[in-house]
């Protein structure tokens, strides 16, 4: 059914929200509970389609698990099915990062390629050869990923690129596998920290999330245990730029600051007015927005990819010219064609 939205315009955003739990944060904690033999509860979780798909993901594996409000129980399954098929697979990117837990717990696993957002190629090449490193066998065959290993053995791992989703596979991977295991060129993004105290908190032995290399002792059991998601960096943006191009004010709670550092150089240089706590921000827009001078997307700590999208609403009704270089994602500016229909 579609859903249809009307905005009534010339209005000023104002008032307080509070931020949800991150949606790239919560669905790896989904996936890395498959390695758990005990209870798993998530606080804060998104109301959100994506996290619906990763419980439809884990039902269909064997789990048993309950959502209610912004709590999620995912109860240990006696057994799990080993292979996800393309029905569920097809609907979202970060199902992928099924397959270094699937692995862990039964050394083998049957995926077909995930689906996702049109934002270019997002090539799991990398996921696959760092798997390959723990000594697992992988044929490709008719959009199908079969991966097999009678035992992960530990092993150091250079990642060409600092990639998200194959730094929380490969951590997935590793957690059971028998040594010491070493991600070096790792991501540094805060959902990799969150899914490394995920883990410790199950029992894992991991340090070093939110730098250049990951160690992961591999231990023999996780255990369950109750997480309260971090807040999104990125929903947070988001309302800034609400605030910013309706002319308005907004106090977001739930926020953690330093995640956001980035994006508050664009909003300042825009002549928004900025106050930060450490779980709190202020913002007052200008009534004229001034131009932004040149943001340039990158790798976490740099400014997110994510956040490119809202800023460019707002710079928009900037006076002035700004410009924007996206170098994570080819087809990030699609919807700059949607804002020049409405006359920018």
């Amino acid at each position: 059914m579609l859903e249809k939205f009307i905005i009534n315009g010339k209005r000023k955003l104002e008032g307080e929200v509070e931020i949800h739990g991150a949606k790239n944060a919560v669905l790896p904690l989904l996936c890395a509970s498959v390695l758990c033999d005990d209870k798993v509860v998530l606080r804060n979780c998104p109301n959100l389609s994506d996290v619906d798909n990763t419980i439809q993901i884990l039902r269909f594996l064997g789990f048993s698990v309950n959502k209610e409000n912004n709590v999620v129980e995912i109860f240990p399954a006696k057994s799990i099915k080993n292979y996800i098929p393309e029905c569920y697979m097809s609907k979202m990117r970060s199902s992928i990062v099924f397959l270094g837990s699937i692995l862990a717990k039964e050394g083998k696993a049957k995926l077909c390629f995930p689906g996702g957002c049109e934002l270019g190629p997002r090539p799991i090449d990398i996921h696959l050869t760092g798997l390959k490193k723990f000594g697992v066998e992988i044929n490709e065959k008719f959009g199908v990923i079969d991966c097999k290993a009678k035992r992960l053995l530990a092993t150091s791992i250079n990642l060409p690129f600092p990639s998200v989703g194959a730094t929380q596979n490969l951590m997935l991977a590793a957690v059971k596998a028998n040594g010491k295991t070493v991600i070096h060129n790792a991501a540094r993004e805060p959902e990799i920290k969150e899914l490394q105290d995920f883990l410790n908190k199950c029992g894992a032995d991991i340090s070093g999330a939110g730098g250049n290399s990951i160690t992961i002792n591999g231990v023999n059991k996780l255990y369950g245990c109750e997480h309260t998601v971090l807040p999104d960096r990125i929903e947070a943006s988001t309302y800034m730029a609400f605030a910013s191009v309706t002319n308005g004010k907004l106090n977001l709670k739930n926020v953690c600051t330093e995640h956001i550092e980035p994006v508050i150089f664009a909003f300042r240089e825009a002549g928004c007015e900025m106050s930060l706590t450490e779980n709190e921000v202020k913002i007052v827009a200008p009534e004229t927005l001034k131009r932004v001078h040149h943001v340039k997307t990158l790798v976490y700590p740099g400014f997110p990819t994510d956040s490119i999208m809202p800023l460019m609403s707002m710079c928009a009704v900037a006076k002035g010219t700004s410009v924007f270089e996206e170098t994570i994602f080819q087809n990030r500016y699609k919807s700059a064609d949607e804002l020049n229909k409405l006359g920018a």
